[in-house]
């Protein structure tokens, strides 16, 4: 007691507390001189003293925590992880390292590296680590993960499988495929062996993005390494085909899992039904439906049947199935209701769904944005704008977020009833909320402005977007050009092309060739030519993608289009996929041809 009441040194007085808290002394510590002295260094060091006995020090480390004007520091926290951890009390350990795994930028690599420099334990390293990584998989913060990933790979620590398929859920989750992809080679090269729930996430990152290929070739891995594909697998490859439209391969995938002994889901069976009803292929859709066994169709298979009924145009069908899911118990969700709605807006029928409205009210179902943007597109096709308008308020009162569908149903409404003030607003709103407008949207409003021969307005819009502070950039201009081009209009495409120049935005091949048909198009050939003769200059090639988006656009005027490829040909201004879908166009047409001359 007096060593610790008297003594100055450091030393002394840590070997003090070890010496009181292994007798079981812990009142003495609580003495107000004694108490005071602790120190997150004190106490980092007095746990490395007592790590022998791991049960005394987890109870000295719960007991200095209880200090009022203590607060473990990272070290601290982390050694006693460690110390947990060595004594494979891992729940005691995740649970700890769950409660500041938040804290002081653990996951920067500069802190982790000082913290495992007092511990070598390579195992304990790697379960710890391996645990960050999986706790800031599921809190979404996939960066922190990699960056630890990094460090282990760096320090050739060895990743948990669970932590690998919670990093690569993770990434899957966020759509970052490619990430995943990077992911899933360096844990191969780690030592991971991938068992089933890797390679089924794997699968996952397939069908997030379409992959069919990559999806088999891993459906094969699993073959190879003797890793039984589970229900799981085969579902989320049935949902990959059907999205792809590949009804034979889904319909493959069940037959091969029913031979192995994994009888199908209501998963499974939604999965095929969606496929037929995304293509309208409502015949087998029904079929497969009656073919349920082992399952039972709940709300989504309803609803999902419901909507491609809706699509085909047979809303009688589609209420009816509604009945039917009503009377097994099942109530329509936001999405069923959004199905009949959406029909019954193209019908305009909209006393119906004023009805269906107030039954969601009733109901306590509450709209979402496909509901509110439904109505708002219906309604300002209809030229309704004071009914429009209210909803876009309303759905702003619920705490829905405006998005680029609302936006652009707006921007329609407003310029199909002329009140281009109004819809040159609702585009700058869509910018500020950090949507980009697409040529469709743009071309909205130069068609209106033209038609009230305000075609100086139009012009105007690049100035009026940047005094709200926000950047006219290349993929605007490019917009007003084409269709002003498209219009025939090319003087004023000419002056929105020099306003692009002197603004240091240079023009691409869409927008050079846009002003050669133009040009074409008005009779005006030198200028024509001195466009495309700029385009040789500045080594700029018509895409095949250009190539298709100006020949789906300008279809009606095949004469002109035909002498700007000519133009082009000449001057070598083809990408070599070009004439490829030249070659093909050209027999689709004699093919066409033959086909209306046979008798047959």
């Amino acid at each position: 007691m007096g060593g610790i009441s008297q003594g100055r040194n450091e030393a002394a007085f840590i070997q003090g507390v070890c010496a009181i808290v292994s007798k079981g002394n812990w009142c003495t510590l609580w003495i107000p001189h004694v108490s005071d002295r602790f120190t997150t260094s004190n106490v980092h060091q007095i746990l490395l003293q007592l790590s022998a006995d791991t049960a005394l020090s987890w109870n000295f480390f719960k007991w200095a925590q209880s200090l009022p004007h203590y607060h473990h520091s990272l070290p601290t926290n982390f050694t006693m992880v460690h110390l947990l951890t060595r004594s494979r009390r891992f729940q005691e350990a995740r649970n700890l390292l769950q409660k500041f795994a938040f804290k002081g930028f653990l996951s920067s690599p500069t802190v982790l590296s000082a913290l495992l420099s007092g511990h070598g334990d390579q195992d304990s390293n790697s379960k710890i680590l391996s645990w960050l990584v999986f706790i800031y998989s599921r809190s979404n913060k996939t960066q922190d993960a990699i960056q630890i990933l990094e460090l282990m790979k760096s320090r050739g620590l060895r990743l948990d499988p669970h932590a690998c398929s919670a990093l690569l859920s993770a990434l899957a989750k966020a759509r970052l495929t490619a990430t995943a992809w990077n992911v899933y080679d360096d844990i191969l090269r780690m030592g991971v062996v991938a068992n089933v729930h890797i390679l089924n996430v794997m699968i996952h990152v397939c069908f997030k993005s379409g992959d069919t290929e990559k999806a088999e070739k891993l459906v094969s891995e699993m073959d190879g390494k003797v890793v039984r594909p589970d229900l799981f697998t085969y579902n989320t490859l049935i949902s990959l085909y059907c999205k792809k439209g590949m009804h034979y391969e889904a319909l493959a995938v069940q037959e091969r899992m029913e031979k192995e002994g994994i009888y199908p889901d209501i998963v499974t069976y939604n999965s095929l039904i969606y496929g037929f009803c995304k293509d309208g292929r409502m015949r087998e859709a029904s079929r497969l439906f009656k073919e349920i066994k082992g399952a039972a169709p709940n709300q989504v298979t309803y609803t999902t049947l419901i909507d491609g009924y809706c699509r085909v145009n047979d809303l009688d069908e589609g209420l009816r199935l509604r009945e039917e899911m009503e009377a097994k118990g099942m109530y329509p969700g936001v999405a069923t209701y959004n199905a009949v709605i959406r029909k019954l807006c193209e019908e305009g029928k909209m006393r119906a769904v004023n009805d269906l409205l107030n039954e969601m009210d009733d109901r306590r179902v509450q709209p979402d944005n496909v509901t509110c943007n439904t109505l708002i597109n219906a309604y300002c096709k209809r030229g309704n704008m004071d009914f429009a308008w209210k909803l876009r308020n309303k759905m702003l009162e619920s705490g829905l977020a405006l998005d680029q569908f609302t936006y652009k149903a707006l921007i329609h409404g407003f310029c199909k009833v002329q009140e281009l003030d109004e819809a040159k607003e609702v585009l700058l709103d869509m910018l500020d909320a950090g949507f980009a407008p697409n040529y469709s949207t743009y071309s909205w409003l130069v068609d209106s402005y033209c038609s009230l021969n305000n075609v100086e307005a139009v012009l105007s819009i690049p100035d009026e977007i940047a005094h709200r502070g926000i950047s006219a950039d290349k993929s605007l201009y490019r917009a007003l050009i084409r269709r002003l081009c498209k219009r025939g209009l090319v003087d004023f495409a000419q002056k929105a092309f020099n306003k692009m120049l002197e603004k240091g935005l240079l023009g691409d091949s869409l927008v050079y060739a846009s002003l050669a048909y133009a040009y074409l198009s008005t009779g005006k050939r030198i200028a024509a030519c001195e466009i495309l003769n700029e385009m040789v200059k500045k080594q700029l090639m018509i895409t095949a993608k250009i190539y298709e988006s100006l020949s789906a656009s300008l279809a009606n005027d095949s004469g002109i289009l035909d002498l700007l490829w000519s133009h082009a040909i000449e001057r070598g201004l083809f990408a070599r996929n070009v004439y490829k879908l030249m070659q093909k166009a050209k027999l689709n047409s004699q093919n066409d041809t033959l086909n209306m001359s046979s008798p047959f």
